[in-house]
């Protein structure tokens, strides 16, 4: 086993001095004449703006804080994924994007409570993954075939985005339409059976716009897992005259996978004793369930927009959105069969490690299905002027939603019993082929939801160098929730104000420092809505429904500098992230809510690189090191058995992971790359026993370009073929991505 490897504070106290003691050397530069742009070779000042992102890893401008704003404006650890990062890495499917992003973590489930977390804090199912600023739905398969760019901010965002936000938000950037010509054309192999097909197609039209149309279908075997894909996003613009701009946006991707859903595990030590060390010992990319296994979304979403630009400096967009998102899943629990099923008669243990013989049993299935219609209407006003003897950036707006959910976390089809001959196979038999019919029926539990909130902010520029940030946000969340199994019905409502604050100095063009603070909630109908079963009185469902909405608080001390002729952006930024009425079980049978008695924070450090340290040198890296997180306050009703309890460190809190990329072109026809994730041990949220070990994987990549426009690239990803628990489950984990090799040829015309 692998020992854990920590970050001493002589790390972060070193990543300091580096940025402060090359800040003056960096910005002489190093003279380079020669222009290196890539697959994409145009002049620099030509490039539009709407696919700079496909050129350089570093942004200086964002629209996640509300309006266009510098990110060296924004008072909080912002990282900026771009189209360039994403396709250099092979980040096709957005959970990688996830993955690659310091401080995310992934919580496997049993019967709905999968989860994307950040600092610890639910992501996921809080509803604060976004596209161009409005929310999606939860647990849905994602692609970034139409993604510009994937903007993080960290820390409470509720002031900008309302209810959620509690570790930060996921902002996925739309591909927009540009008055240019403009064709790309990508397609890609590799092992597991895979392939890609990508088109990136833009034309000006003229006096009648500009369209941008992207394509993108994809097969994938995987060794008897599957990955199947088809996307389609049309993009069109018109410039109306008089300041105004109408877009329209429709975007359609469906999904039909075949997951491993699920690895069982070994661990070290005896039953009782505490951090014991899970053991992942099947190979990664064997699948072991059943060829009826299946995980499908669809997603149709259309967007109208509407800006007007009153001024170089005003202006109000409105955007009216409907989205329909549909989650299918059926799949297969694998396990290690008891001793009595064994052909030795033993249980598989460390002592007694599987061979090819080793039975394993999959006659448990988890089935789950969710239908959402989400409406949302949003509108913001964005204007800079002069009041009193100051300069103002002034932002406000509202926006509205209406969600219809309908969910099913738990209709699995029923056990198979152990006599069954499909109910078992072997280590050594792998993908068997083995089909179970699909009998069940369907019943839902119906969500409806209405929340409108109302948001002012202004930056307020003291002098040169110093800036104040401060923002209010009001939210009025309604929801109605039946179960269509006991007949019960109920509702809640919840008027939430969520404030932000922030002081920025600028001592020059090329640096920031701010402290900000900004308070966030959790509304329980981000927990009920994924609940199991009825809400019949008295049931923990219903206490959950009627229970008031958790507050977190977000207090962060940074700075960002621009380096090596601003063609690099650094942040460094110490954070507090604290939910300080979390929900505990209240102990009164007889109560009709949840307790909002549990404390529980993450103290630590952001660290962020993005952009060119020399013009054939490039560097990405974000790391976010948490040495202090600790659940401070929960009572033994909740904090009770394997669960976490108070004192522990939360679970899927691990004090360090990282990601780092860098490509270095050698000359005109050559870029090389190296990767590397990195993910300290961490615990399954509800199991303080077990530990999974810390984990590092590195991925190669070479291009050659065989044209001034067209590029071959060769990656590997893993390529160690490291192997180890991805995301985390109480009783089981999904393992980590194999050694993957990807030939790709990318052209431009």
């Amino acid at each position: 086993m692998k020992s854990e490897k920590k970050v001493s504070p002589k790390f972060l106290l070193g990543s300091i001095l580096f940025a402060t003691n090359t800040y003056a050397i960096a910005q002489e530069g190093i003279v380079d004449n020669e222009a290196v742009l890539g697959t994409v070779n145009v002049i620099a000042d030509s490039i539009p703006e709407e696919i700079e992102s496909k050129n350089s890893l570093k942004v200086d401008t964002t629209r996640i804080g509300k309006g266009v704003q510098a990110i060296r404006d924004i008072p909080q650890n912002v990282t900026v994924m771009t189209e360039k990062l994403l396709n250099d890495r092979e980040l096709d499917d957005f959970r990688d994007v996830l993955k690659f992003t310091s401080g995310v973590t992934f919580q496997a489930g049993e019967t709905g409570e999968e989860d994307v977390l950040m600092r610890g804090f639910s992501l996921g199912q809080a509803g604060d993954i976004l596209r161009d600023g409005m929310r999606e739905a939860s647990l849905i398969t994602r692609d970034t075939f139409a993604t510009d760019r994937v903007e993080v901010i960290k820390g409470s965002a509720s002031m900008l985005f309302g209810k959620g936000s509690t570790g930060g938000v996921v902002n996925q950037v739309s591909k927009r339409a540009f008055f240019a010509d403009y064709y790309q054309l990508e397609a890609k192999i590799g092992d597991g059976r895979f392939g890609r097909l990508q088109a990136d197609l833009n034309k000006d039209f003229g006096k009648n716009g500009a369209v941008r149309l992207n394509l993108m279908t994809q097969s994938a075997d995987q060794w008897g897992s599957k990955d199947n894909r088809n996307g389609v996003a049309l993009n069109w613009r018109n410039l109306l005259g008089n300041g105004h701009e109408l877009m329209v946006d429709l975007y359609h991707l469906k999904t039909d996978q075949r997951p491993i859903y699920n690895h069982p595990w070994l661990l070290t030590g005896n039953n009782g004793e505490l951090n014991r060390k899970i053991v992942p010992v099947l190979d990664s990319k064997n699948f072991y369930g059943f060829r009826s296994d299946y995980n499908q979304t669809e997603q149709t979403v259309v967007t109208v927009g509407h800006t007007v630009k009153f001024s170089v400096d005003e202006e109000l967009k409105t955007t009216l959105r409907y989205g329909k998102y549909e989650r299918d899943l059926w799949a297969s629990v694998v396990r290690f069969a008891n001793a009595s099923l064994q052909p030795d008669g033993k249980a598989v243990s460390l002592d007694n490690m599987p061979t090819d013989a080793t039975v394993l049993t999959r006659n448990s299935f988890k089935g789950r299905r969710g239908i959402s219609d989400i409406f949302q209407l949003q509108s913001d006003y964005s204007n800079k002027f002069e009041l009193g003897g100051f300069k103002h950036h002034l932002m406000a707006g509202v926006d509205i939603t209406h969600e219809n959910a309908k969910r099913n976390n738990n209709n699995s089809g029923g056990s198979l019993a152990l006599s069954d001959p499909l109910a078992t196979t072997t280590v050594g038999n792998p993908n068997d082929g083995a089909y179970r019919a699909d009998t069940r029926t369907w019943i839902y539990n119906e969500f409806e939801s209405q929340s409108i909130g109302v948001y002012l902010q202004d930056i307020v520029s003291l002098s040169k160098q110093w800036k104040v940030v401060a923002g209010v946000r009001f939210d009025r969340f309604n929801a109605d929730y039946y179960d269509y199994v006991s007949t019960n019905s109920g509702s809640r409502a919840d008027n939430l104000f969520s404030p932000r604050f922030g002081l920025i100095f600028e001592p020059n063009t090329s640096s920031s420092y701010y402290v900000s603070y900004g308070e966030s909630y959790n509304t329980s109908g981000d927990t009920y809505q994924f609940s199991l079963g009825n809400f019949a009185p008295g049931s923990n469902n219903e206490k959950a429904a009627n229970t008031p909405p958790e507050k977190s608080r977000n207090l962060e001390v940074g700075g960002k500098w621009e380096l090596f002729n601003q063609r690099a952006l650094v942040g460094l930024a110490l954070f507090r992230s604290e939910k300080y009425n979390e929900r505990n079980t209240d102990p009164d049978t007889a109560a009709t809510q949840m307790l909002l008695s549990g404390k529980r924070h993450a103290t630590g450090v952001e660290l962020s690189f993005a952009g060119q340290i020399t013009p054939r040198w490039e560097f990405f890296y974000n790391h976010t090191w948490i040495p202090d997180a600790e659940i401070d306050e929960c009572n033994e009703s909740t904090c009770t058995g394997n669960a976490q309890r108070e004192g522990d460190r939360p679970g899927l809190t691990p004090r360090n992971s990282a990601s780092a990329w860098t490509t270095y072109r050698i000359d005109n026809k050559w870029r090389v790359g190296l990767g590397m994730t990195h993910r300290s041990k961490q615990s399954p949220v509800g199991n303080r026993s077990v530990v999974a070990s810390s984990f590092t994987t590195w991925d190669a990549m070479v291009e050659y370009q065989l044209h001034p426009n067209t590029a071959l690239k060769l990656t590997v990803t893993n390529l160690t073929d490291e192997l180890y628990a991805d995301a985390l489950y109480r009783g089981f984990y999904s393992p980590g991505e194999p050694r993957r090799v990807y030939l790709s040829i990318n052209s431009v015309f």
